[in-house]
């Protein structure tokens, strides 16, 4: 007898994953990560809980997910240059970034990463690994173009950035803009 492979029961629909993502967005800006919870995300959606757990496995999911539905694709950019690529990171990073709802996210990030495991554990391979997979190409390209050291690691330049574009974020440089700030860091951990 031939195997059916069609998924059981209803489909999913678009809009109810929509309400759920914008209900979990509007929970954490108000009540934050840690008071929100599935039952106040299904009761704003109007969706019940069995249909966000159709999705997703639990809290911890979700909000990545929400986080990451106000955030642009994985770009790798190709300008021919490294410092080109460089830039064009950096400029989409601030683009999604300065924004009261980029600012909101951020914060949540930072927060319920550093007080739950799981979260970041979720975040981290769902979302920061396929941004490191896509720099390390950058890299890649760079080292092709004989534009830096063949040993340089994709992996540290990665987190240099990041973690200075999260630093410059919570703390303003005050004599240079964010993105040069980073630039400027790039330039030391490259050269």
């Amino acid at each position: 007898m031939k195997e059916d492979n069609k998924p059981q029961g209803r489909p999913r629909s678009i809009q109810s994953h929509q309400a759920i993502l914008k209900a979990a967005l509007e929970l954490l800006a108000e009540v934050g990560y840690e008071r929100m919870s599935v039952e106040a995300i299904a009761q704003n959606a109007k969706v019940g809980k069995s249909t966000i757990y159709r999705r997703y496995k639990g809290k911890e999911e979700l909000v990545a997910d929400a986080i990451e539905s106000i955030r642009e694709e994985v770009v790798i950019p190709d300008t021919g240059s490294l410092w080109g690529d460089i830039n064009a990171l950096i400029e989409n990073a601030a683009r999604i970034t300065f924004n009261p709802l980029g600012k909101q996210a951020v914060a949540t990030i930072i927060s319920s990463a550093s007080s739950n495991s799981e979260f970041a554990r979720i975040y981290a391979h769902k979302y920061l690994q396929p941004r490191r997979e896509a720099f390390t190409v950058v890299i890649k390209k760079a080292k092709i173009r004989n534009e830096v050291r063949l040993d340089l690691d994709a992996d540290f330049v990665f987190d240099v950035m990041s973690g200075m574009m999260l630093y410059g974020l919570i703390f303003p440089p005050t004599s240079e803009t964010w993105e040069e700030y980073v630039r400027r860091a790039m330039e030391a951990v490259i050269s």
